[in-house]
C-alpha cells in the first residue's frame, strides 16, 4: 500500500510540533513531537508503509519495528480519512484520488458564500495550540515578496505612489530571500508588485518558489498571463491567484486601471484560470467610479463559481499623499453599499435578529489590554529593494533591509517590530477607542491611520473609519428594528 502527501497539503515542523494543513479543505492538525517525525517522513512522491517506517525508525531508539509499523499505519490512515493524504495500491490510483481543487465540484449557494470546497474548517483548538506554542516568540508563517514595483496599470486608488513604480528585485536578493524564509519555516509566500508578471524573470521565480514547497499566492491584474505561466501554476503543489475586477462595464473598469483593453484581458485570463482549475479570488474595491457596479461583478463571479468580495476601504498612499482618496465613497455612499450587502447576506440577517444582538452591540467595548492588531505576529512583507515592512500598504514603516541584515534577525530583533508587537488597544488614540460604543462595527487598522496621518502616526485615530463604523451600526440596528416590527405584524 502506498501513501502520498496531497497536492494541496503542506507540512511543517515547528520546533518539535508537527503541523499539517490543507489549503483546499481549510483544515489543519497539530501533532506532538513523535507525530512530527511521522509527518516529516511523508513526501509528494509515493512511499510504501515499509519505506516510511525505514525513515521513521532511526528517530526512535529502543522501539521495535512492529510497534512503529502499527503506529504508522494507524497515524497515516487517520490522515487519509481526514483528507490530508492519499492511499492506494498504485501511483495511478493515488493520482485519481488526489483530485484537489476543481470548479466542477463547487456548488455555489448565494453570492455571499465562499465557493472553495470545504469539508471542515480548522477548529479553534488547533489555532489556540499554535498560539500557546509560539507565545512570546512570534513565528513567521506568511511572507509577501514584491518582485517589481513597476506596473502596467495606473489604478486611481492605488496606495503605492506611481512615481515610485520603477524597480525590479535582483536575482541574488530573490533567491536569498527564498532560502531564508524556507529555513524560518514559512508556509505561505505571496508574489506581488506592482505587477509581478512584468519582472523579466517571473517564470523562473515562480518555478523556484514552488520547489521550496511553499503555498504560492500571486497578486496580479492578469493582463500578462500566458500559457507557460498557467502550466507552471499547475505543476506540483497548488497555487492561487488574487485579481481585482472593478466592473463588468469595460469603460468603468478601465477608467480605474487607466490601461486600454485591460478589462477584456483580465476577464479572459480569469476564464482561462477557471478552465485550468487554478484557485482564484476576485476583489472588487468599490469607489465613486464603480459604486453601482460591484453587484454585477459578484453575480458574474457567482455564475463562474469564483470566490469574490467587495469592500469600500480605500487607503491613502504610503507617503501620506491623499490625492487618491478623492475616489473614496462618501459616508452616505458607503451606507448604500452596506445596505445592499446586508440584503444578500442571510446568515448575517439571522445573527442580527438574535434576541440579545442589540444589547451586545451597545455594550461591547475594546479591552484596553488586548493586542492592538496582529501585525508582526505571523506575517510581513518585502519590497524589491529589500526593505522589510509589517503589512501591505505600510512601506514607510521599514523594519530593516535584507541586503544588510538577515530576515531572521529583523523578525526577532527589530526595535520597530518589537514596538508594534507591544502595542495594546489602550495605546490607540490615548484610549479613546476603548470607550466607544461602536466597537462591534469597527476594526482599527494602524496602516490606514499611518498613511492618512500627516505625520505617519499609526496611533492617530482615522475619523473617516469611525464615521463608517457609526453608519454601519445605524444601518444594522435600524434594519433590525424594522424587521422585528414586520415579523410581529
Amino acid at each position: 500500500m502506498l501513501y502520498r502527501q496531497k497536492k494541496d497539503t503542506y507540512i511543517r515542523n515547528y520546533d518539535g510540533v508537527g503541523y499539517i494543513t490543507s489549503i483546499g479543505l481549510f483544515n489543519d492538525r497539530c501533532t506532538n513531537e513523535s507525530g512530527a517525525v511521522f509527518l516529516q517522513a511523508l513526501k509528494r512522491t509515493p512511499q510504501s508503509l515499509d519505506e516510511l517506517v525505514d525513515t521513521i525508525m532511526p528517530q526512535f531508539i529502543g522501539v521495535d519495528r512492529k510497534t512503529i509499523l502499527n503506529d504508522a499505519e494507524e497515524f497515516y490512515d487517520s490522515l487519509v480519512a481526514d483528507g490530508f493524504i492519499v492511499k492506494g495500491e498504485t501511483e495511478s490510483e493515488l493520482n485519481d484520488k488526489d483530485v484537489g481543487f476543481t470548479y466542477n465540484d463547487v456548488q455555489p449557494k448565494t453570492i455571499r458564500k465562499d465557493f472553495t470546497p470545504v469539508i471542515q474548517r480548522a477548529d479553534n483548538s488547533t489555532q489556540e495550540y499554535l498560539e500557546k506554542h509560539f507565545a512570546g516568540r512570534p513565528h513567521l508563517n506568511s511572507f509577501q515578496i514584491e518582485l517589481t514595483s513597476r506596473c502596467n496599470e495606473r489604478c486611481i486608488h492605488c496606495y503605492i505612489p506611481h512615481k515610485f513604480k520603477l524597480y525590479d528585485i535582483t536575482d541574488e536578493l530573490f533567491y536569498s530571500t527564498l532560502d531564508q524564509i524556507s529555513k524560518m519555516g514559512v508556509l505561505s509566500v505571496t508574489l506581488s508588485g506592482g505587477e509581478p508578471m512584468l519582472h523579466p524573470h517571473f517564470k523562473n521565480y515562480l518555478r523556484a518558489a514552488k520547489q521550496y514547497d511553499f503555498y504560492i499566492n500571486i497578486l496580479s491584474n492578469l493582463t500578462l498571463l500566458d500559457d507557460e505561466i498557467i502550466q507552471i501554476l499547475k505543476e506540483g503543489n497548488v497555487s492561487s491567484i488574487q485579481v481585482s475586477l472593478y466592473s463588468m462595464n469595460p469603460e468603468h473598469h478601465e477608467s480605474i486601471t487607466k490601461l486600454p483593453g485591460s478589462f477584456e484581458k483580465t476577464k479572459a485570463s480569469i476564464l482561462k484560470l477557471i478552465e485550468n482549475n487554478i484557485p482564484l479570488q476576485v476583489s472588487c474595491p468599490t469607489m465613486k467610479v464603480n459604486k453601482n457596479d460591484y453587484s454585477d461583478v459578484l453575480c458574474w463571479c457567482h455564475e463562474h463559481k469564483i470566490r469574490a468580495y467587495t469592500d469600500c476601504i480605500l487607503m491613502a498612499q504610503y507617503n501620506h499623499d491623499t490625492d487618491n482618496l478623492t475616489n473614496r465613497l462618501s459616508i452616505e455612499e458607503v451606507g448604500n453599499i452596506l445596505k445592499s450587502i446586508m440584503k444578500d447576506d442571510f446568515d448575517y440577517q439571522n445573527l442580527i435578529l438574535a434576541p440579545d444582538f442589540a444589547q451586545r452591540c451597545n455594550e461591547q467595548q475594546f479591552n484596553p489590554e488586548r493586542r492592538l492588531c496582529g501585525v508582526g505576529i505571523s506575517s510581513c512583507c518585502m519590497v524589491a529593494n529589500g526593505n522589510v515592512y509589517p503589512c501591505a500598504g505600510w512601506q514607510e514603516m521599514v523594519l530593516g533591509n535584507i541586503n544588510e541584515t538577515p530576515l531572521k534577525e529583523i523578525w526577532e530583533n527589530s526595535e520597530k517590530i518589537k514596538w508594534l508587537r507591544s502595542l495594546k488597544m489602550k495605546d490607540l488614540g490615548n484610549g479613546e477607542c476603548c470607550k466607544c460604543d461602536k466597537a462591534a462595527f469597527c476594526a482599527p487598522c494602524m496602516v490606514r491611520n499611518a498613511n492618512e496621518s500627516p505625520t505617519g502616526n499609526p496611533l492617530e485615530i482615522n475619523k473617516h473609519f469611525c464615521a463608517v463604523a457609526a453608519k454601519n451600526k445605524q444601518i444594522v440596528l435600524d434594519w433590525r428594528e424594522a424587521k422585528l416590527k414586520e415579523l410581529e405584524s
